[in-house]
């Protein structure tokens, strides 16, 4: 058996992990995303650079573009074996697909139809929590990861009896929508992703806090709030825990903040992700299986509006400069390295009435970053803006666990991993981690 990494090694984003056994003649992917940031200046292009040879299937973990986004280049390279993953990632994954493909390949509607169609006759959605025989002599059982809805944690038993865990993006327990991961019994090794290797969230009661305060600072200010949030995972996740403010804000009579705060979602692509979340309302977590009973509608609200075409977007951005009117904006992409947050950061960056408010990860390289670590100014599409809009931090609502929760992962094993292998993180978040887990008495790989 033996692991080799085509992304998400030595960094955050293009995870792609190649296990093989029988002496190298047979192999799985775990993944197949794209690079972002300095990482796809480091890497070069999208283009699959390694022989298909001997691959007899890959394991999607979920449908982040940073895991599934190269797949449309492992497919021009030939590559035409199964694709696995769980049943809510096989009804997301035709979206992000599209979206990649319009963006990097073509707009061309036949030739994005065809590669659907050849994407749909490869993926195998899978049923949680049952081991499943697959190509190769192999089996393998899905557990959820808590990260996005459909995320999966995949153990893989080689032929030789040898059992590999693949963690995937683990979820930090937080997502209202999303049941928090459990660990797997054993593993002969344990590839364990490390983004927040060397840090810990805040509480969530302070996240919703946090929130409710921005969105008050937005009414008081008649300023305009912008989001840039992935169009799955986090968008929903914001509109389940806008709702409940909304709602318990109603309820005490709050109306104010209710009717005078437009919460905008000018992303195409997340109002379908979200559609397509009520659709897989079976796999959301207990909590929020609950409220059903209680609010059949809990990813919509009186104040939310849905941008659809380029036309409605430019509209809108118009408007609101126009009228100078409370709103908040979610739109993509999440570090702010393209769509449609780029022109509501063009537009109202140099206004100190603005709120930039993240609320995950922002890969080193992106203008993400640079906001979050305080720049002056900013580069977008070529030309510099000057900043003067408060920024702020929500990473309560992270979709990646933490230090604590990487470690708790690592310790309900019922067995101890014997060899854990990191990924999925920066070199220092890593480090901090792996020294973690040694003075705990865990085997942890060098990186």
């Amino acid at each position: 058996m033996k692991l080799f990494h085509h992304g998400a090694h030595q960094g955050v984003t293009g995870s792609c992990h190649q296990l093989s056994w029988d002496d190298g003649r047979h192999s799985l992917l775990v993944d197949c995303g794209i690079f972002q940031g300095d990482e796809a200046q480091k890497h070069g292009g999208p283009e699959i650079e390694f022989p298909l040879d001997g691959i007899q299937s890959l394991l999607l973990t979920h449908v982040h573009i940073d895991h599934c986004g190269r797949l449309p280049h492992l497919m021009a390279a030939g590559f035409e074996q199964p694709i696995y993953c769980s049943p809510p990632s096989a009804k997301l994954l035709p979206l992000v697909m599209e979206d990649a493909i319009r963006i990097g390949f073509t707009r061309s509607e036949r030739l994005i139809d065809r590669f659907l169609e050849a994407v749909d006759a490869l993926v195998r959605p899978l049923d949680y929590h049952q081991w499943h025989r697959i190509e190769g002599d192999v089996e393998i059982r899905l557990r959820p990861a808590g990260h996005v809805l459909g995320s999966t944690i995949f153990e893989v038993r080689l032929p030789d009896g040898s059992l590999v865990v693949f963690s995937g993006d683990l979820g930090a327990g937080t997502n209202p929508l999303l049941n928090p991961p459990t660990s797997p019994p054993e593993a002969d090794l344990l590839v364990l992703e490390s983004t927040y290797g060397d840090r810990l969230h805040p509480r969530s009661g302070d996240r919703q806090a946090a929130l409710e305060s921005i969105l008050r600072k937005t009414l008081q200010d008649h300023g305009v709030t912008i989001i840039p949030a992935f169009s799955l995972g986090r968008t929903q996740a914001l509109l389940y825990e806008m709702n409940g403010i909304f709602e318990r804000l109603q309820s005490e009579g709050g109306q104010s903040l209710l009717h005078r705060v437009d919460v905008l979602i000018d992303s195409p692509l997340a109002s379908r992700f979200t559609a397509l979340y009520d659709d897989l309302q079976d796999y959301w977590s207990e909590e929020a299986q609950h409220l059903m009973k209680t609010d059949d509608q809990p990813l919509v609200f009186e104040n939310l509006v849905k941008i659809g075409d380029h036309d409605e977007h430019q509209d809108t951005l118009n408007y609101i400069a126009r009228t100078e009117l409370p709103a908040v904006v979610i739109a993509g992409s999440g570090m702010c390295t393209g769509g449609r947050v780029v022109n509501y950061l063009k537009r109202f960056l140099d206004d100190p009435r603005t709120d930039i408010v993240f609320c995950g990860y922002q890969a080193s390289g992106t203008p993400g970053q640079r906001l979050q670590r305080g720049a002056h100014w900013l580069r977008l599409d070529g030309k510099k803006y000057h900043v003067a809009a408060d920024v702020h931090q929500l990473s309560g609502y992270s979709a990646h666990a933490d230090q604590a929760d990487l470690i708790e992962f690592v310790d309900h094993f019922e067995s101890a991993p014997k060899r854990i292998r990191l990924v999925h993180g920066d070199y220092q978040p890593k480090r901090t981690l792996a020294k973690k887990l040694t003075e705990k008495g865990y085997q942890v790989d060098d990186f």
